[in-house]
């Protein structure tokens, strides 16, 4: 090793802006070793960080039974210019490792968690604890205020064009509701006007998201809103499908729609806009990554550079099989949106679990996103 190289060691894993910078940050992190200067902005406050996006959750409030808000303060170095409608990737200490997952939004730029609540340095999510949601569960029934997260800078393509369209359809199942809301709050927060047509599906009354907020939006006539329960029973009429949207909606056609909600609620949706020759009229955002039937294809994942190698069923990602076989794996969203677990396959062929697409050798891959297709190689 060099004796630049050694100079530069406690800090070649940060990026820096120019060479000169770098120089600069090695020499002060030789002085103060074997502490980095973050080390010592962490001491002054958890959420200074010159490496990574920090913030603080300041509440936890239940929406529902199984469903909470968490409000978060980010720290130095995040941009509140984002559009409603986004998502943003939060990461929990979580048994000694950082896990990772990314929400919607559902605060808008400017008006902190809630709508009721002006702070302009605050966001919100809005999380739904899932069966077999790991870090859902734990966001709502066992965060606290007070904790520091990690937070990936907020991204995404399903947001309102400026100016606003003069027919609006939301139509959204579920915690769908979710990036709707903060669009909703925008328009409201900026007193826009258009003609806004909400369809709402939940299994019951005491299921329903942001309740009072949206019958107080449709009765000052910012929405028109219709929640249609699904729960079988006597009172409920079922499922939102194509047709009753058609009844609910009979303009449809004439619409921007945007979309969020489970994947065959979007399917059907997606086919019945295609159908009607107005396919770029709907605007779709799908939260969980579809899988395979499990046991279908899989094969051995053999990770050359930890020389380790693993069984696994078709419906297990490739990011998941390198943790059960003890390898380090890089990985953000673990969604397939942030581009953090692009590897290279070496060998095999592997599966998209979004769209089914095969990938084979000499690609780059998403290993949260993809499964094997037969026995493969990583170069991990």
């Amino acid at each position: 090793m060099s004796w630049l190289e050694r100079f530069e060691e406690p800090v070649r894993d940060v990026a820096a802006r120019s060479r000169g910078a770098h120089w600069a940050r090695a020499a002060f992190a030789r002085i103060t070793t074997p502490l980095l200067p973050d080390d010592y902005l962490h001491l002054a406050n958890p959420l200074w960080s010159a490496r990574e996006l920090r913030g603080k959750v300041i509440s936890v409030t239940q929406e529902t039974e199984d469903t909470a808000t968490i409000r978060i303060r980010p720290g130095w170095g995040f941009s509140f210019d984002y559009a409603p409608g986004q998502y943003v990737g939060i990461g929990v200490l979580m048994e000694g490792r950082w896990t990772w997952r990314s929400y919607s939004l559902t605060s808008a730029p400017g008006t902190g968690g809630a709508a009721e609540e002006s702070d302009d340095k605050s966001i919100a999510i809005t999380v739904k604890a899932m069966p077999e949601g790991f870090l859902s569960s734990h966001l709502v029934n066992g965060v606290h205020a007070g904790t520091v997260v990690r937070l990936a800078a907020p991204q995404g393509e399903f947001v309102l064009p400026e100016p606003l369209p003069a027919k609006i359809l939301f139509v959204t199942a579920g915690s769908g509701i979710t990036p709707i809301i903060s669009m909703l709050r925008m328009i409201r927060h900026r007193k826009q006007h258009s003609d806004i047509r909400v369809v709402h599906s939940t299994p019951t009354p005491d299921d329903l998201l942001f309740a009072d907020e949206l019958a107080e939006m449709a009765a000052d006539g910012v929405i028109d809103l219709h929640v249609q329960y699904t729960r079988a029973g006597s009172d409920n009429p079922g499922k939102v499908t194509p047709e009753v949207l058609a009844d609910l909606v009979p303009d449809w056609r004439d619409r921007q729609t945007w979309a969020c909600g489970p994947s065959g609620f979007l399917d059907a949706l997606h086919h019945m806009y295609v159908d009607g020759g107005v396919g770029e009229h709907l605007h779709i955002e799908r939260f969980a990554l579809e899988r395979g039937a499990t046991g279908a294809q899989g094969g051995t994942v053999t990770f050359t550079k930890a020389d380790r190698s693993i069984e696994v069923d078709g419906a297990t990602t490739l990011l998941e099989a390198g943790e059960e076989a003890g390898v380090i794996m890089p990985f953000g969203c673990r969604m397939g949106i942030c581009q953090s677990c692009v590897v290279m396959l070496d060998r095999g062929a592997v599966r998209d679990l979004r769209s089914g697409v095969e990938h084979v050798e000499g690609e780059r891959i998403q290993t949260c996103v993809s499964a094997a297709a037969g026995d493969c190689t990583l170069d991990v």
